[in-house]
């Protein structure tokens, strides 16, 4: 029976590119990638590739790519089998959308305290509120929204503001907010909207907030290629926040 295929963001390969470096084979958690014969990356299955793109900051030729295109869907049940089978129950607990063993598991969802300590609270009088405009989820938010205009951008993972206390103040002061999340939304159609919203509002400055987890990268692909299809010379600042609340680069 011929598999049903959907239209979805998957990796792709330049093969004249490739130096033949391996890297991306051990960057993708999902053991999407090999190299063949003749020392070329190339797809193992399509059911493999979960579109994150993961693999992208590790090639320094820049023989990978991600585009959107009618393949078979990504099957996180087989692709932790494959790898399970591969490389074993460690590597597979890394597996996007397996589920994650109790104490494993991807950096995104694995369990984690945080330890705090209460002697250093600060006592202070609680900070205003930064947002200037609604909607901020990027479903939601219309690139022909009067506030866009001029405006400074921030597009943050949703996780941000919870991870980083001073979210408001140091991030969202004087900026328009559009939210969004690679790994839960359905982020079809993102890339071209962000794309929309640049061309036709001559933003200023554009702010890219996201977490340290591999899994959020994918939103400053998104942005970054929005950028590209928008034909605008803007250049995205990218700040990434830890799991700790910590800045950990800007």
């Amino acid at each position: 029976m011929p598999a049903t295929l959907v239209k979805r963001k998957i990796i792709e390969i330049d093969r004249d590119l490739c130096d033949g470096c391996g890297l991306c084979t051990t960057a993708c958690a999902e053991g999407a990638l090999e190299l063949d014969a003749e020392g070329k990356a190339v797809l193992v299955r399509e059911i493999y590739c979960d579109g994150m793109g993961a693999c992208l900051d590790v090639c320094a030729p820049g023989a990978l790519r991600i585009v959107e295109r009618e393949v078979e869907a990504y099957d996180a049940k087989a692709t932790h089998a494959h790898v399970r089978r591969t490389r074993g129950d460690e590597a597979a607990s890394h597996v996007h959308g397996a589920p994650p063993r109790p104490h494993m598991g991807c950096p995104g969802s694995r369990a984690i305290t945080i330890e705090r300590d209460p002697a250093a609270e600060e006592r202070t009088v609680p900070q205003r509120s930064e947002l200037t405009q609604w909607p901020v989820q990027l479903h939601l938010v219309s690139p022909l929204a009067p506030y866009l205009r001029d405006a400074d951008l921030l597009v943050a993972a949703d996780c941000t503001a919870f991870a980083l206390g001073s979210f408001h103040r140091d991030l969202l002061r004087g900026k328009k907010l559009v939210i969004a999340c690679p790994k839960l939304d359905d982020t079809r159609g993102y890339v071209e909207k962000m794309a929309e919203i640049l061309r036709l509002n001559d933003v200023r400055s554009l702010t890219v907030a996201i977490m340290v987890v591999p899994c959020c990268s994918g939103l400053l692909r998104m942005v970054e290629e929005a950028v590209r299809q928008s034909g605008t010379d803007v250049v995205p600042e990218v700040v990434v926040v830890g799991i700790d609340g910590a800045v950990a680069a800007r």
